[in-house]
C-alpha cells in the first residue's frame, strides 16, 4: 500500500478500505510511516470527516495496536464510564462508588488531565498516601471485593492513540469528531467492560462548545460502541459553569467526599445520581426510576461512602 494514495483518497473525501486503515495505524505505530504523512492525512480527515465504517475500523485498529484488559475475573456485569471532561468535573469519584454500592462492578482505568480539565488520576494522587498504581490481580480483587477501583492507565494500552493524539495536538486536528470518537472509544473498548456510559460535556468549560457538536460526538460514539458489540449509551450534560463549588484537585476530592456523605446537595449531586442510575440501569438492576431510588439510598445509607473509603 501507498501512504500517498491514502492521503489523496481522504483529501478527495473517498472512503478508505479496512485494510488501508489497519495498514496506516500499524505503520504509524511501528515507525514505518512518518509524522509528516500522517499529519497530512489527519488534516484531510479533519476537513472531510470519515464514514461510520471508517471510524469503527480506525477505532478497532487503534484498540488492537497494544494490549487489552481481560475483565473475565470480575464477577457480575462491568460498567465503565467516560466523561469528555470539563472544569470541576469530579463525577467519576462519586458515581463509581454509588453504582458499586448498588451491585454494579465498576473497574476504571483513568489518565491525567488534558488541556484545562484535571484528570481523575490527578485528583486521586492529591490524596496523601493514595496510590493509583496497582498490580492487575490486585485491581481485579479490589473490584470483586468493593465493586469499584480506579487505576492509572496501563502503558501498553492503545499506543496508537498516544502517538496520534500528540500529532493531532501539534497539527490543529484535535477537534475532528471522528478522530475524537476513535481516541475515546479505542481506550474504552480496550478496557473490556460489558457496558459503556459516555458523559459528553457541552458549553464554555468543555471541549465540545456547542450542543450540536456534542450531539454529533455522542451519537457517533454510541454507534461505534454498539457496532463493536458493546452496550453503550450517552448523555449530554452542561458545562457552561464549573460542576460543583470546588475547582482544583484536592478541593474536588473533598467535595466528592461531601457529596458521598450526603452533605452537598445541588447540581453536582443531582447529576451524579442521574449518571449512577444510568450505570445501574445498564447493569440490569431495574428501570430508570427504580435505579434513581437505589442511587439515592446508596448515598443516604452511607454505603457509597464506604465503597469509596475501601477502594
Amino acid at each position: 500500500m501507498n501512504m500517498y494514495e491514502i492521503i489523496l483518497k481522504s483529501k478527495h473525501g473517498e472512503k478508505l478500505s479496512d485494510e488501508e486503515i489497519k495498514w496506516l495505524v500499524k505503520g504509524y505505530v511501528d515507525g514505518t510511516i512518518p509524522d509528516y504523512q500522517v499529519s497530512a492525512w489527519l488534516m484531510a480527515v479533519n476537513l472531510n470527516s470519515m464514514s461510520d465504517e471508517e471510524t469503527l475500523c480506525l477505532t478497532m485498529a487503534m484498540k488492537d495496536s497494544g494490549g487489552t484488559v481481560d475483565l473475565s475475573g470480575i464477577d457480575g456485569v462491568t460498567v465503565d464510564k467516560h466523561s469528555t471532561g470539563g472544569v470541576g468535573d469530579k463525577t467519576s469519584l462519586i458515581i463509581g462508588p454509588i453504582a458499586a454500592a448498588c451491585g454494579v462492578r465498576v473497574p476504571k482505568m483513568s489518565g491525567k488531565g488534558l488541556g484545562h480539565t484535571g484528570g481523575t488520576i490527578d485528583k486521586l494522587e492529591s490524596i496523601p498516601g493514595c496510590s493509583t498504581h496497582l498490580e492487575f490481580d490486585d485491581f481485579i480483587a479490589l473490584v470483586n471485593s468493593t465493586g469499584f477501583s480506579i487505576v492509572s492507565q496501563s502503558g501498553d494500552l492503545v499506543p496508537a492513540d498516544k502517538k496520534l493524539y500528540a500529532l493531532r495536538d501539534a497539527t490543529a486536528t484535535v477537534d475532528s469528531i471522528p478522530l475524537i470518537c476513535s481516541s475515546i472509544m479505542s481506550k474504552k473498548l480496550a478496557m473490556g467492560a460489558d457496558c459503556i456510559l459516555l458523559d459528553v460535556k457541552t458549553g464554555s468549560g468543555a471541549f465540545m462548545k456547542t450542543s450540536e457538536d456534542a450531539e454529533k460526538l455522542a451519537s457517533l460514539m454510541v454507534r461505534t460502541g454498539v457496532n463493536a458489540g458493546k452496550k453503550c449509551m450517552a448523555v449530554i450534560t452542561d458545562m457552561d459553569i464549573p460542576l460543583g463549588k470546588a475547582v482544583g484537585n484536592t478541593l474536588e476530592v473533598i467535595e466528592a467526599v461531601e457529596v458521598l456523605k450526603g452533605n452537598a446537595k445541588g447540581r453536582l449531586y443531582d447529576l451524579c445520581i442521574e449518571l449512577a442510575a444510568d450505570m445501574i440501569m445498564m447493569a440490569g438492576k431495574g428501570t430508570k426510576e427504580e435505579c434513581v431510588k437505589l442511587a439515592e439510598e446508596a448515598v443516604s445509607s452511607g454505603r457509597a461512602l464506604d465503597v469509596f473509603a475501601r477502594s
